[in-house]
């Protein structure tokens, strides 16, 4: 694939504009060229991902959450066409995703992730890049590495390589789906070919958590500012400590409910007859209607539920009123469409799940059967509130 890219008539011309441009000779653009398509193509490794990795997303993911299935549109999941190259696109809740999705689509699929530059450090980035991931640097705007980068999504869709893209191009800080950036998007829409035997089906997939592992990093940065993650071992080395400790002392409750949804497929080459216009125009009508699709199918779970419940309610509210406003918004959430995961089918005990889930983690106060909000939690249930808001109707 290195071969191919550095080979490929649109990266040799991008290389002779970066040498002219920089005024540097041909050879050296050339190894540049090479270094960042050696940075991006992955090296999968069969082994580690059906060997390994798939046990330990499912392990995780187990031991983490009580993972449930959400909505499946299985009539139109089963009508894709078997040779067409599938892109599952999702909202981005949490680092979580990338474990989650592994292992619910494991039994069909390999899938291949864009990954951020936060995850290019040891032993992480060998890691991810046996597992079919290709990094990407989000905000460079040299025009040699977007060609090279452009290529290698193109060819890799070209080849029916099954993908998995966060349009968002990042975490959620407030919990809200964002709009979608376009560039992968673009560079598929620019590389696909209308007349071909291939066709690209993009999968809207919905996700949602009680608990996201990273809440309280995310509500503390600055939205107008730098979006700076570091991934730093020892933190996370002592939150296992932590959850190891809370297991062996049998006072681990697990996190609550993870989601997914899946949405109705959108076939690129259908898109494409139904919206016509200049190549960027497409682009962008394509990445509202996905995020829009993917919108419609993220599942309400209990936290969220009754954190939009409490964010609307006065301090000292009691249970029976918050339990009459949960259920009165879950009348709203079937009336607009949304799908709501209530476990075991029993409302009461979802409007329970949430309240404990909260109360363990001190977002809420409970004394003498009146709850408060401490106001320095207020924003966590916000976050988690703003997950679901758009699915209520618009009043």
């Amino acid at each position: 694939m290195i071969d191919r890219l550095l080979s490929d008539p649109k990266v040799m011309q991008a290389v002779s504009e970066h040498a002219l441009s920089e005024d540097m000779p041909q050879d050296i653009a050339a190894a540049k060229a090479r270094r960042y398509a050696r940075e991006i193509v992955p090296s999968f490794s069969v082994f580690t991902y059906f060997g390994f990795a798939i046990r330990v997303s499912r392990f995780l993911s187990e031991a983490l959450y009580r993972v449930r299935l959400g909505f499946v549109d299985d009539t139109s999941l089963k009508a894709v066409d078997p040779d067409a190259t599938v892109v599952f696109v999702m909202n981005h809740r949490s680092n979580m995703d990338y474990v989650l999705v592994t292992y619910l689509a494991a039994e069909r699929s390999a899938l291949s992730y864009a990954v951020g530059e936060w995850a290019r450090v040891w032993p992480l980035k060998q890691l991810i890049r046996s597992l079919g991931a290709y990094f990407i640097r989000r905000k460079s705007r040299n025009p040699l590495y977007r060609k090279v980068l452009a290529r290698y999504v193109q060819m890799a869709t070209e080849g029916g390589v099954s993908q998995a893209i966060f349009p968002e191009g990042g975490l959620s800080l407030d919990g809200r789906p964002r709009d979608a950036k376009l560039g992968l998007l673009s560079y598929i829409v620019d590389g696909f070919d209308r007349s071909g035997a291939r066709d690209v089906v993009f999968i809207p997939v919905g996700l949602n958590y009680d608990r996201v592992l990273e809440d309280r990093v995310l509500t503390k940065v600055d939205p107008d500012g730098e979006r700076r993650f570091e991934f730093k071992f020892w933190v996370f080395l002592g939150f296992i400590q932590r959850q190891v400790w809370l297991r062996l002392t049998k006072k681990f409750y697990r996190f609550g409910y993870a989601c997914v949804s899946f949405g109705r497929p959108v076939s690129l080459k259908g898109f494409m007859v139904d919206h016509k216009g200049p190549s960027d125009a497409l682009t962008e009508e394509l990445g509202l209607h996905l995020m829009g699709k993917v919108k419609q199918v993220i599942p309400v779970l209990p936290v969220p539920l009754v954190a939009t419940a409490l964010c609307g309610m006065p301090d000292g509210c009691s249970r029976l009123e918050l339990k009459a406003r949960c259920l009165d918004l879950l009348k709203d959430f079937s009336q607009a469409g949304a799908h709501v995961h209530l476990p075991d089918h029993d409302q009461d005990y979802a409007i329970e799940i949430g309240l404990r889930i909260l109360k363990l983690r001190h977002l809420i106060d409970e004394t003498e059967g009146a709850i408060t909000l401490p106001a320095q939690q207020r924003h966590l249930l916000r976050y988690y509130a703003n997950s679901v808001e758009h699915l209520l109707p618009q009043k």
